[in-house]
């Protein structure tokens, strides 16, 4: 539970229909292994200790009775067990007979709560024995407890903030307006569902999909256990569908036939955090909840899923290619946009045999061919000085012939070791001033040739750039429309890679040096080289691009607090960084995001591409005189 993480499960048996004592056994088995394994939240199948199929048995004073007797003895066998969880069973109350969910934890008897929505068509009679329940919690004794039972309970924890647990049963999830809308608007973040659906063709899919978009639409969890083993197959077949979702993403999801608790770690943090930060996701405070408080020990949560270590690249190859499709064109559409609203017919880029570069001439290539502009609008600057080496400058001539743009080379020599002279610079004295005199003079020469030819400065710098604010203030970090602004250093690789392949196709030779490119070092190439080799090394100085997106992930996107984002970090990158490495990049990278910040706030122009956006207009707000105070580890 530390850290936001906590492990829940669904839980199967294999039911003996009518047998109560026999179902509520196998109940006491598995909540004690989920407590030896960990597993804090456990969801039953509906109507857990009767079967689902049990028909007009339902009715039988018998059955009814031995229920309520074997939640006690669950209540009681559930002592000193750290397991919050919740089992299916037919109640009488007032005369009438729910369909139940009996909610409890560590020998406590929370709350009851009866499903609101009985379906009676097709398949389905269920209405033939249980009356739809309400929502307002009533007073009840059952079990030798007073309690409520009621749809609107929410099972809060103190131990876990932000954990609260909302529950409906089967049919519940299937309607146009589900009960967990409401309850995840009072504030449940974890969503139980209790179930007996039946299988026919196709229902597997649809249901795989209701569960994972009902996690999205609420940015929930969402823990959805069927019944399988052991119901009738008089006229249906169950087949113990049980599936783990979170936020849209199946964590878990199995067929179960057997005795058998299904796990997986969920994170709260996360859920919390998509929340706060989407303005249309409605709270409502509705005072009929019932708010039940609830302990579990805080301990820490082994992490058993896989944490990208890019978390901006998908993992699947064909979702890769697809997300690298889309962005490119979205990239595109922007700068044809753009183009299209002025009215110019020509862009000034500067090329550096870098990978930004390359992939903003390949997006201006996408945009012209989009707009019907010749490519000869497309005015390629090579702008070699003191650090070019002679890799780069030869890809950089090759990639914008080959681009079909027009080649223009454009040496910064001369004017930097005037502009030295100026200011009283020794030109043999390599420090920041002399690398940002280097950026500013190309920024100088793209803007007036920009002028001189009626085009846009495309600007070529990346997300990564930015959070770091590894640019040269009014040099390299300013433009007239910039293409890479929302695109992370480890995507850009990919994007490159991509293209390379799409256009291998119709020339050898752009792969050839597209490929050669992705092999060349992330370097500014401000400092002299010995022998025409790259002297800087980029990541050498502020740190890997691998380390740094991964933390613009979890710090920007999620808002996790810096603790938890080295602990992912430290999973994560498992056998590539050692503790020690992880730990200072984080603490560069902190330094750095928050002293950097008055570049960010008059960054130009660029299209969103992805969820993480540090443009001052749209999705980053940050006062560039913030303290990082509390932001250490």
């Amino acid at each position: 539970m530390k850290d936001g993480f906590i492990k829940a499960a669904t839980a199967s048996i294999e039911t003996k229909l009518c047998d109560v004592y026999s179902n509520g056994s196998e109940v006491i088995e598995l909540i004690r292994q989920a407590d030896k394994d960990h597993i804090k939240l456990v969801v039953f199948p509906e109507l857990t200790l009767t079967g689902y199929t049990a028909g007009d048995l339902f009715f039988q004073d018998a059955l009814i009775e031995a229920c309520e007797e074997e939640v006690k003895t669950i209540i009681k066998e559930s002592e000193g067990l750290d397991v919050f969880f919740a089992l299916g069973l037919p109640v009488l109350f007032r005369n009438k007979l729910y369909n139940v969910a009996a909610v409890i934890c560590s020998g406590k008897l929370l709350g009851l709560v009866p499903k609101l929505n009985i379906p009676n068509d097709h398949e389905f009679y269920e209405r033939r024995q249980f009356t739809p329940g309400f929502y307002k919690p009533l007073p009840i004794k059952f079990a030798g407890v007073d309690t409520f039972i009621g749809a609107g309970q929410l099972f809060k924890n103190e131990s876990l903030k932000g954990l609260a647990i909302g529950i409906e049963i089967c049919e519940d999830l299937w309607v146009a307006c589900p009960p967990s809308i409401n309850l995840a608007q009072n504030g449940a973040t974890v969503i139980f569902n209790l179930s007996a659906s039946n299988d026919i063709t196709g229902k597997s899919t649809y249901r795989r999909e209701l569960v994972k978009s009902q996690s999205a639409r609420l940015y929930a969890a969402y823990i959805y256990a069927s019944s399988g083993a052991g119901e009738s197959t008089q006229d249906l077949v169950f087949s113990g569908h049980c599936i783990i979702a979170s936020n849209g993403r199946i964590a878990a999801e199995e067929h179960v036939y057997e005795k058998k608790l299904l796990p997986a770690v969920i994170d709260i943090d996360a859920l919390e955090s998509y929340r706060k930060g989407s303005s249309t996701f409605s709270s409502k405070f509705d005072h009929d909840i019932r708010w039940v408080d609830f302990s579990l020990k805080k301990e820490e949560t082994e992490i058993t899923f896989n944490i990208s270590q890019t978390p901006f690249v998908p993992g699947n190859l064909s979702e890769r290619e697809e997300r690298c499709r889309e962005i490119l064109d979205i990239q595109a559409r922007g700068l044809s946009s753009r183009l299209k609203f002025t009215g110019m017919k020509k862009a000034v880029i500067g090329i550096s045999g870098g990978l930004d570069s390359t992939l903003a001439l390949l997006v201006t290539c996408r945009a012209f061919d989009m707009a019907h502009i010749d490519r000869k609008g497309i005015i390629g600057v090579t702008m070699p000085g003191f650090g070019t080496s002679g890799r780069t400058y030869q890809n950089a001539v090759k990639l914008i012939r080959l681009c079909g743009a027009t080649f223009k080379e454009v040496s910064i020599r001369k004017a930097v070791l005037q502009h030295f002279s100026d200011i009283d610079q020794d030109p043999d004295l390599t420090d920041v001033t002399y690398e940002n005199s280097q950026a500013r003079e190309r920024t100088q020469i793209l803007m007036d040739l920009s002028n001189k030819e009626g085009g846009l400065v495309i600007g070529t710098g990346d997300l990564s750039e930015l959070a770091l604010g590894w640019c040269t203030y009014n040099g390299d970090h300013m433009s007239m429309y910039a293409v890479n602004t929302s695109v992370p250093k480890t995507l850009v690789r990919y994007l490159v890679s991509y293209e390379a392949d799409s256009l291998g196709g119709k020339s050898n030779d752009i792969k050839e040096v597209l490929v050669d490119i992705l092999d060349t070092p992330v370097s500014p190439e401000l400092v002299p080289g010995k022998n025409g080799e790259i002297a800087q090394k980029t990541e050498d100085i502020v740190g890997p691009y691998l380390l740094h997106d991964f933390f613009l992930y979890y710090v920007v996107r999620m808002g996790f607090r810096p603790e938890k984002v080295l602990r992912l970090a430290k999973y994560a990158f498992k056998g590539t960084f050692d503790d020690g490495t992880i730990e200072k990049w984080l603490m560069n990278f902190y330094r750095r995001f928050f002293s950097q910040q008055f570049k960010r706030s008059c960054m130009p122009d660029g299209p969103k591409v992805g969820t993480v956006s540090l443009s001052p207009r749209g999705d980053w707000r940050m006062p560039s005189d913030a303290y990082r105070t509390m932001f250490k580890f």
